[in-house]
């Protein structure tokens, strides 16, 4: 480069100072006692507001650096790859040709019995013939007596070959135990196999508002069970004109489970029915003869000495009286016993154990029957349309025997039963007369009949009363907010 150049270059140089000097003349004034020249003398350093910042800053970038760079690496860092995993035969057992081959599943049809059915109408239907029932009674041994009485709704099991001939016959020898035929070979095989019976208790209660069978359906009792109830309970209470709205029971009954699931209804285990206020009980109890039995809590037969009313009436058409206008006489006339109108042929039972001492016609009770239960006391039954079969005087007679069935023989307008009760020969009413009491259960009895059934089923019995209770008196509660 010429001389004149490096001048110009210089000129150059110097104009852009002064031109930069005048632009930013605040920054120099601010500025121009900063230095860097080693070899002058150094003043000390002055920390200013702006060396504060300038600092701040500087260590700020090297703390996020610290932070950002190794995330940023861990990110850009390529995977590893997977380790590679080897695969080795393993030697296994050979299979048996047994254990190769699906189990044989038998094809049993089950077969319902229908009303009217007969054993022989059964097998027709799966095309088997007389031959083949007859082969199943010789095979059946001790289990014949249950297919010479069969009932509807009871359930047979057939196994048949492809050509349609039987292979099999499964049917219920009891409830507890399932008999089974087999045919092979032109052989038979009999096999009883028992059932696995479970009992579990089950618990109703129920308040009367109409009748006796609406508040136990409610309670999710079956008519069935309401049968026994009222078998319980029939010779204290008058079911048709005893029961009030208001009046209570509790009931524990079995359920009985078969092969895990619902089969039947069993026993009453303990009862307790409150009528007019007056609170009867009843409890089973296993006697010393090995047979059950319902007591009252004082330990008394439930069952007394004479049925209250010995017939299923649909109203009583005329009670006792000293004095009423007779139907057919049209006079005034004493009426010495009860009148239950009935159906025709409905029957009539005897009302307690005894001998008969008349049977035959009398004026006035038309078909009539006399019953001496003990020395004093004795029952009558008139207007009978017939007899009971194979009756004849002198015939002793167990409580609740059908003796005949409702007509209107004798001086009678419609079908009734015209009974008395009778002490020493004098009628009695039969609706009010005090009945005798059975005899309780002996003293040893009495104990654990007490001690094993009263005690913890009396307590069970208290623990719904009070549920109820607690139940009639949230629902009072919440009515009345």
């Amino acid at each position: 480069m010429s001389e004149g150049s490096q001048v110009a270059h210089a000129a150059r140089k110097q104009a852009i100072r002064r031109k930069a000097q005048r632009r930013h003349s605040h920054f120099y004034e601010r500025c121009s006692h900063w230095s860097f020249n080693r070899n002058g003398e150094a003043e000390p350093i002055r920390w200013h507001r702006e060396r504060w910042v300038l600092a701040a800053t500087a260590l700020l970038i090297t703390a996020l650096s610290g932070f950002l760079l190794p995330a940023w690496a861990s990110a850009m860092r390529t995977p590893p790859a997977a380790e590679a995993h080897r695969l080795l035969p393993l030697a296994l057992p050979k299979a048996s040709p047994a254990t190769t081959q699906a189990p044989t599943v038998e094809d049993w049809q089950r077969v319902q019995v229908e009303p009217g059915q007969t054993l022989s109408d059964i097998f027709a239907s799966q095309g088997l013939s007389m031959s083949d029932l007859q082969r199943v009674m010789d095979a059946a041994g001790d289990a014949r007596s249950a297919l010479h009485s069969i009932r509807p709704h009871q359930e047979f099991d057939f196994l048949l070959g492809s050509d349609g001939s039987l292979k099999g016959l499964r049917f219920d020898r009891d409830s507890a135990t399932r008999a089974m035929v087999r045919f092979e070979d032109g052989t038979a095989k009999l096999t009883l196999e028992p059932r696995d019976m479970d009992t579990r208790e089950h618990v109703a209660h129920g308040v009367i508002d109409s009748s006796l069978y609406a508040a136990a359906s409610r309670a999710g009792m079956s008519p069935g069970m309401v049968g026994k109830l009222a078998d319980l309970f029939k010779y204290d209470i008058d079911f048709v004109q005893d029961l009030r709205v208001g009046d209570s029971f509790t009931v524990i009954y079995d359920d009985i489970y078969r092969d895990g699931s619902y089969y039947t209804e069993g026993d009453i285990v303990a009862a307790e029915f409150i009528n007019q206020g007056h609170r009867y009980t009843a409890y089973r109890f296993k006697k010393a003869d090995g047979n059950y039995g319902w007591f009252s809590e004082d330990g008394r037969p439930i069952q007394k000495s004479f049925l209250r009313i010995p017939v299923d009436f649909t109203r009583i058409s005329s009670t006792f009286s000293a004095a009423r206008m007779h139907p057919i006489l049209g006079r005034m006339r004493a009426h010495k016993g009860v009148d239950y109108a009935a159906p025709t042929g409905t029957p009539i039972h005897a009302a307690g154990d005894g001998v008969i001492k008349f049977r035959g016609w009398m004026n006035g009770y038309g078909n009539f029957v006399i019953i001496q239960h003990s020395k004093s006391i004795s029952t009558a039954y008139g207007h009978m349309s017939r007899f009971a079969a194979a009756e004849r005087v002198g015939q002793h007679v167990r409580q609740g025997q059908v003796i005949g069935y409702v007509g209107m023989t004798g001086l009678a307008t419609g079908p009734h039963l015209h009974y008395e009760f009778r002490v020493n020969g004098v009628q009695r009413n039969p609706q009010t007369v005090t009945l005798p009491k059975p005899e309780p259960l002996p003293q040893a009895q009495l104990a654990k009949f007490e001690a094993q059934v009263v005690r913890p089923q009396l307590a069970r019995l208290k623990q719904v009363d009070q549920s109820v209770k607690l139940a009639m008196a949230n629902s009072r509660q919440h009515s009345d907010e």
